[in-house]
């Protein structure tokens, strides 16, 4: 299915741990690394083939994530003319893709790479978010970085909860007095000798 300008309608999935960590997956056979996605099949919205296309390549079930984002529009890539099978050549230009920011609520081991016939990946990481580019085929980077840059806005803030290691870093507020930073004196010392010269 390719709309008028030769572009076949996709979806993209950015798939996030508690670390807002990523998943990334190994192609099969390949050493190219990238992030899950397909077409969106006949009748479908782009959700319900982000969430066929997330139970086809990783394993997951709609309740083991959650949907946090996704990008507002299209984002276009054109796939080099060596890269497009022979029939498809003169009318196939590439993908248009919306892209979805999912937090994964299940576990690790909810995942399965060969949850049906044909698997995409035959190993994953968690990586980053700001995933290294030049692991990426080079048609597709482009792509990758505006779609993590627009997503990037939704990404919840990582709660760290040892009290010992933040409570060196809160501004202390003395009596009655102004905040202080880390390092800053107290407002009633005496500020260090100068240096004799």
């Amino acid at each position: 299915m390719l709309d008028r300008e030769g572009f076949r309608p996709n979806v993209g999935i950015v798939l996030l741990n508690a670390r807002n960590q990523v998943f990334w997956g190994k192609r099969l056979r390949t050493h190219s690394w990238q992030f899950p996605q397909g077409g969106i099949k006949h009748g479908e919205n782009p959700e319900q083939a982000m969430l066929r296309e997330l139970h086809e390549e990783v394993g997951l079930m709609p309740e083991h994530v959650q949907i946090i984002g996704r990008t507002r529009d299209w984002l276009r890539y054109e796939v080099p003319e060596h890269f497009i099978r022979k029939d498809a050549r003169g009318h196939y230009r590439g993908q248009k893709q919306i892209w979805f920011l999912l937090r994964l609520t299940g576990r690790d081991s909810d995942m399965n790479l060969r949850a049906t016939d044909h698997p995409e990946f035959d190993a994953w990481r968690w990586n980053d978010y700001w995933v290294p580019l030049d692991m990426v085929i080079e048609f597709k980077r482009s792509v990758y970085e505006m779609a993590l840059t627009e997503l990037a806005r939704y990404l919840p803030r990582i709660t760290h909860h040892n009290r010992y290691l933040r409570s060196g870093l809160r501004s202390h507020r003395p009596e009655g007095g102004p905040a202080t930073e880390p390092g800053d004196l107290p407002p009633d010392a005496a500020p260090p000798p100068a240096a004799a010269d």
